[in-house]
């Protein structure tokens, strides 16, 4: 299974969605850019919704949830040590 690359960096994100927007196809950027045109396709839609232009959870939405997620996980974890230590002293 081959490695995941790198996030494109915003600005390159930035940059493409701005070509999109004055006309360009995704296919097309896809030939002259690295990012496949589904990719181009995806950045397009969640910067409609950042922008509120189009309903769904935006990208801010998306990191709290991720971070609240991994706060649940940790939490879960610390209690489940807590739990096998007041068993084992008890």
């Amino acid at each position: 299974m081959p490695k995941a690359r790198p996030a494109y960096p915003p600005e390159c994100r930035e940059q493409i969605i701005a070509l999109a927007r004055s006309g360009r196809t995704p296919e097309d950027l896809a030939a002259e850019f690295e990012p496949s045109s589904q990719t181009i396709r995806n950045w397009i839609r969640q910067a409609k919704i950042d922008s509120g232009q189009a309903e769904g959870s935006t990208s801010d939405d998306k990191a709290e949830l991720a971070r609240l997620r991994r706060d649940n996980t940790q939490l879960r974890e610390e209690r489940e040590i807590l739990r096998k230590a007041t068993a084992f002293f008890a």
